[in-house]
């Protein structure tokens, strides 16, 4: 456990010190940009994808904390004399009461009921954020900036302290998620996907487990949500609505749901597509929807996924065969203990 600890203490501090060589010699600052937003939406959809990928839950809600996050931590810096720190641990208390009454019920269903109820939870947490504009401001959102006081010697309005907070941030959080996916919870989480009678066979307390990965996953949005405020430096009804939730799942499935990695793999993959996409025609969508053709008729999986498959495909052709032992050789195919040998 120490061992493990320390790996990823210092896998912090190396990330870090590339993260302040690269602010301190890369002034791209389209470069630099993309990397900040690939921390939130990169979050966003690995958080997402602990639902999907190892808990076999399809949300099509799971932007609601992203919007939760975003709003609840802009209104705070906007209209409060808090700072930074108390304004991160107060969104992510009102994130986790919310996650836990909205997963106390959605996770008594399963298959689409729970993707539906998710994403009707969604679209009236995102009617709301429409009807009340005196504190959310409507269909134009948080305009006017947010405040960001320094804390802890760091400067947010500094452009390279600013960048590596976000990348410490999703690195550190990234980490945290690959313990809940490598520990008996991920196990459990995994099991119940596969074969939910085998968990309850077993012991496993399977509405305990779903909801605890409901309200984990929903922490971790609610984060990305915090990242997403800052970089827009306020909140806007769409990061609550079902298409950012969509984009989760489109994110998830270019680079693949079984790989810890993929989701972060495809926020790349989509960021890229819309940057070259953009930079040639504004159809947008034509060129999206071709993508997920592409890869929901031709691979049928995330690239991660395919890749992984593959290099485990060359590695079982490249080992040779084992060598039977003389007690194989001697009794044929059928498998016989020596104790019940007479």
């Amino acid at each position: 456990m120490f061992r493990r600890i320390l790996s990823e203490v210092l896998i912090i501090i190396t990330v870090v010190a590339v993260a302040a060589t690269f602010a301190h010699f890369v002034e791209s600052g389209t470069f630099r940009e993309m990397i900040v937003r690939l921390c939130s939406i990169g979050l966003f959809a690995v958080s997402l994808n602990l639902l999907v990928g190892y808990a076999g839950l399809l949300s099509f809600g799971h932007a609601l904390f992203l919007g939760l996050g975003a709003y609840t931590f802009a209104l705070l810096l906007q209209r409060g004399a808090v700072g930074i720190p108390v304004a991160i641990l107060a969104t992510l208390t009102l994130t986790l009461i919310a996650a836990t009454a909205i997963g106390a019920i959605c996770t008594r269903l399963t298959h689409i009921y729970f993707a539906f109820l998710t994403l009707a939870i969604q679209m009236l947490f995102y009617s709301l954020l429409i009807a009340w504009s005196g504190l959310t401001g409507g269909e134009q959102g948080l305009i006017g900036g947010v405040p960001m006081p320094p804390f802890l010697g760091i400067d947010l309005k500094n452009p390279s302290q600013y960048f590596m907070f976000n990348v410490v941030v999703f690195v550190a959080s990234l980490l945290a998620l690959r313990r809940v996916v490598l520990s008996p919870f991920g196990a459990a989480l995994r099991m119940i996907r596969d074969n939910p009678q085998r968990a309850i066979a077993l012991g496993v307390d399977v509405p305990r487990t779903k909801l605890t990965a409901f309200v984990i996953a929903s922490m971790f949005s609610s984060i990305a949500g915090i990242l997403l405020s800052l970089y827009v430096s306020g909140a806007y009804p769409n990061f609550a609505h079902w298409t950012m939730s969509a984009e989760g799942l489109f994110m998830i499935m270019l680079g693949g749901a079984r790989v810890f990695l993929g989701p972060v793999v495809g926020a790349v993959l989509l960021l890229i597509l819309e940057t070259v996409v953009n930079a040639f025609t504004r159809q947008h969508g034509f060129f999206v929807g071709a993508t997920i053709l592409i890869f929901a008729l031709g691979l049928r999986r995330g690239i991660l996924d395919v890749a992984i498959d593959r290099w485990g495909r060359w590695k079982r052709g490249r080992s040779p065969d084992p060598i039977p032992s003389q007690a194989e050789l001697t009794i044929g195919p059928t498998f016989v203990r020596s104790e019940d040998k007479t």
